[in-house]
C-alpha cells in the first residue's frame, strides 16, 4: 500500500467508534509497524519520572503491556522533550542513552509524544533491534505524528467517557439514594426538569395529596399548585434554576377533592457538567402546623381582646417583672402596655391598698400556689378602683415554675353595691332604733303622767315621724339611684346649676341661692347630677335657722376637671358628718344624720368624680365640693368618661 492507503485505514480504525479504544490502538500499532517495515511498535504512559507500556505489537520482551523502567533509561526521554517526532536511524550515534541501549537494544527508534487534554500522556514508538539504512522521510515522521494525534484524541474520549459513565454511575446512585429515602419518607421528594414537569415524585403524594405519584410525572407543577401561590411558586422555581437555593418556602396546593393544602419547600438545583438540568426538592404538608397557627392566633386575639385584664409575669427574673399585657389589661388599670412592661405589678398599689391581701398574694406566689383575692388598686391618672387579681403559676415540662398568669377584674359597681347594702343597714338600723326609743320614751310619758304637755308631746311626736318618713325617702331614693344604668353624657353647667337654684327659690321665699360660673366646659356626669346638687342645696337650706337662709353654688375649671361647690351659711355641718364623708365608713361611734350625703356621693363617684364637705373655716357654715370630667365640643363622651370609681373615696 502506498502512503495515503495507510492514512485512510489508520482513519479507519479511529472512525470506528464502536469499537473499544484498546483494540483501535492495536490496531494503530499494527498499520504503523507495517507502515514503518518494523517489528516493535508501543504506547507508553509516563508518569511520576516512569515510563510504563500501554499497549504493544511485536515480540520484544520488554516492550509489552506493564512493563516498565525509569524515564531516563528510556528511548523516549528525548522525545517528550522534542516538538517534533524523534527519529533513530543508528542508535549508537544518535543521542540516545547508553543505558536504554543496553536494556532494549533498539538500533532504529522513531517515537512521537501523545498529548491528552493538553497534558503529556506518553509516547507512541515503532522500532527495531536491527539498524536502518536510510533516514525517516518527512513523510513518515508526518505520518507518525498523525498516529499520535489520533491516539491522543482517542485516549482523550475514553477518558471523557469514562468520566461521563463515573458520573452517570454516581448520578444513578443518587438517585437510587434519593428515590429510596423519598419512598420511605413521610414528606414529598420530588424531582423537576427544565421546562417545569415532574419527573419523579415520592409516594408520599398519594397521602398528602391524594395523586398516585405516576399520574404526576410529565405534568407541570402548576397543575397541582393553587393559582394564589402559582407565581410565588414559578418566582422560587426561576430562581433555583439560576442556582440559589429555596428553604421553606410556604406553597398552597390542591389536592384530588379540590382541597387547599399548605406545604413548606425545599429546593436545590439539579447540576450536570456544571449547568442546572433541573430541580429537585422536598415539600412537608404543614397542614397541622398551620392549624396550631391559627389556633394560636385565636388564642392570642381572644386575650388581647378580652375586656377581662391578663398579664403574664416572668419568674425566672428577678422580681417577676410583667413580659405581657392585653388591651383588658390597659382598660382596667389605665396604663399603656410600654408602660406597664418590665414592672412588677405592684406598681398598681397604694396608700390605701389593704396588706393583709398583698401579703396572702405574696406568700401564695412565693409558694408557687394559684391565689384569689380582692384588693384596693389604682389606675394611672390615680384613681382608686378594686380589683379582683387572680394568678395561676404555670410550669414547664420540668415541673418548674416560669411565669405567672394573672387575671385582674374589675369589681368597683360590686364592691360599691356591697358598701352601699352595709351602709343602708347600718343608718337605718341606727336611726330607726334611736327615733323608735323617742317614740317609746314619748309614750311612756303619756301613759305616766298625771297631766302631761299633750302639745308639746304632740309636736316630738310630729317631728320624730317626719324624720323617719323622710329617712325612708332617702333610702328609696338611694336604692333607686343605684339600680339605675350610668349614662354619661353632655351636661351644660351654667343650665344645670341654673335649674337647681331657680327650683330652690320658688320653695323657700326668703332663700337667697345664687350662681356662679366660671368655665366654658360641660360636664360629662348622668342626668342624675342634677339630684345630687340639689340635695346639697336642700340640706344647707334645711339645717340653717335664719329665715333668710344663704346658699352659693359655683363651677370653675381645675385641669380636666370641674368642681362644683355648694357653700352655705348656717351653722356648719357637725364634725361627725365630715368624719363619716371622709371616711367613707359608718362605724359603731361615728354615724351620719341622713343618706342625703351617701346618694350626693353615689352619684359623684359612679361617673369617676369625687365628693368632700367640710365646715368653713373662718366663719359660719359649711362647704361641699364635687368634682367630675369636663368636656369641651370637640370630645366625645367615649373618651373623657370615667369609670366609677371606689364608693366613698
Amino acid at each position: 500500500m502506498d502512503g495515503s492507503s495507510f492514512r485512510e485505514a489508520l482513519y479507519d480504525v479511529f472512525i470506528d467508534t464502536e469499537a473499544d479504544v484498546e483494540s483501535r490502538i492495536t490496531r494503530a500499532l499494527d498499520i504503523g509497524t507495517e507502515y514503518f517495515d518494523l517489528p516493535f511498535g508501543f504506547l507508553t504512559s509516563i508518569e511520576d519520572g516512569t515510563q510504563t507500556v500501554v499497549y504493544a505489537t511485536g515480540s520484544h520482551e520488554l516492550l509489552q503491556p506493564g512493563e516498565s523502567c525509569p524515564l531516563e533509561d528510556a528511548y523516549c526521554r528525548r522525545t517528550i522533550e522534542m516538538d517534533v517526532p524523534l527519529a533513530v536511524q543508528q542508535a549508537a550515534t544518535a543521542p540516545v542513552p547508553d543505558a536504554a541501549i543496553e536494556t532494549f537494544d533498539l538500533g532504529t527508534y522513531i517515537g512521537s509524544k501523545v498529548v491528552v487534554d493538553g497534558d503529556l500522556y506518553g509516547t507512541v514508538c515503532f522500532a527495531s533491534t536491527d539498524d536502518r539504512d536510510t533516514p525517516f522521510t518527512e513523510a513518515e515522521e508526518t505520518f507518525l505524528e498523525l498516529v499520535a494525534k489520533l491516539i491522543g484524541n482517542a485516549l482523550e474520549r475514553e477518558a471523557h467517557q469514562r468520566e461521563l459513565r463515573k458520573r452517570n454511575e454516581r448520578l444513578q446512585r443518587e438517585k437510587r439514594r434519593f428515590e429510596g429515602i423519598a419512598e420511605t419518607s413521610f414528606d414529598i421528594l420530588f424531582r423537576v426538569d427544565l421546562e417545569g414537569e415532574f419527573t419523579y415524585v415520592s409516594s408520599a403524594v398519594e397521602r398528602v395529596l391524594g395523586y398516585e405519584p405516576a399520574d404526576l410525572v410529565g405534568r407541570h407543577i402548576t397543575d397541582v399548585i393553587a393559582a394564589s401561590s402559582t407565581e410565588t411558586a414559578m418566582s422560587a422555581y426561576s430562581e433555583v434554576l439560576a442556582g440559589t437555593t429555596v428553604e421553606t418556602l410556604e406553597l398552597t396546593f390542591v389536592d384530588t377533592s379540590g382541597d387547599r393544602v399548605p406545604l413548606a419547600v425545599n429546593a436545590t438545583p439539579i447540576t450536570e457538567n456544571g449547568d442546572v438540568v433541573g430541580v429537585q426538592g422536598v415539600g412537608r404538608d404543614i397542614s397541622a402546623r398551620k392549624e396550631r397557627e391559627r389556633e394560636l392566633r385565636i388564642k392570642n386575639r381572644a386575650m388581647d381582646e378580652a375586656r377581662l385584664g391578663i398579664s403574664i409575669a416572668d419568674a425566672r427574673q428577678p422580681d417577676e417583672p410583667l413580659v405581657y399585657v392585653n388591651r383588658g389589661f390597659e382598660q382596667v388599670t389605665g396604663y399603656d402596655a410600654a408602660d406597664a412592661l418590665g414592672q412588677n405589678c405592684r406598681f398598681l398599689q397604694g396608700d390605701a391598698t389593704d396588706a393583709a391581701a398583698v401579703d396572702l398574694l405574696r406568700e401564695r406566689i412565693d409558694a408557687a400556689e394559684p391565689v384569689s383575692t380582692e384588693l384596693l388598686n389604682y389606675q394611672a391618672n390615680g384613681t382608686p378602683f378594686w380589683n379582683q387579681v387572680r394568678i395561676t403559676p404555670i410550669e414547664n415540662d420540668d415541673g418548674t415554675v416560669t411565669h405567672y398568669l394573672g387575671f385582674q377584674t374589675d369589681i368597683t359597681e360590686r364592691k360599691r353595691t356591697e358598701q352601699l347594702v352595709r351602709l343602708l343597714n347600718r343608718v337605718l338600723r341606727h336611726n330607726l332604733r334611736n327615733d323608735m326609743n323617742v317614740l317609746l320614751g314619748l309614750g311612756t310619758r303619756l301613759e305616766t303622767e298625771a297631766d302631761p304637755d299633750v302639745t308639746a308631746l304632740g309636736d316630738q311626736l310630729s317631728t320624730t315621724a317626719q324624720d323617719l318618713i323622710e329617712l325612708s325617702e332617702q333610702a328609696r331614693t338611694l336604692e333607686r339611684v343605684s339600680r339605675r344604668e350610668r349614662d354619661p353624657q353632655r351636661l351644660e353647667t351654667d343650665s344645670l346649676l341654673t335649674t337647681v337654684a331657680d327650683d330652690y327659690r320658688q320653695q323657700l321665699a326668703g332663700a337667697t341661692v345664687d350662681v356662679t360660673v366660671r368655665t366654658d366646659r360641660q360636664l360629662c356626669g348622668g342626668p342624675e347630677l342634677e339630684q345630687a346638687v340639689s340635695e346639697l342645696v336642700e340640706n344647707a337650706l334645711k339645717h340653717n335657722p335664719s329665715s333668710e337662709p344663704w346658699v352659693e353654688i359655683s363651677a370653675r375649671d381645675d385641669g380636666e376637671w370641674i368642681e362644683l361647690t355648694v357653700e352655705d351659711d348656717g351653722p356648719g355641718i357637725d364634725a361627725m358628718e365630715t368624719a363619716v364623708i371622709a371616711n367613707g365608713t359608718e362605724e359603731a361611734l361615728e354615724h351620719g344624720s341622713g343618706l342625703g350625703l351617701w346618694i350626693v356621693n353615689w352619684i359623684v363617684t359612679r361617673y369617676g368624680g369625687s365628693f368632700q364637705i367640710r365646715a368653713n373655716e373662718g366663719s359660719s357654715g359649711s362647704i361641699a365640693t364635687i368634682r367630675l370630667p369636663a368636656i369641651t365640643p370637640d370630645e366625645s363622651i367615649e373618651t373623657v368618661q370615667r369609670r366609677p370609681t371606689v364608693l366613698f373615696r
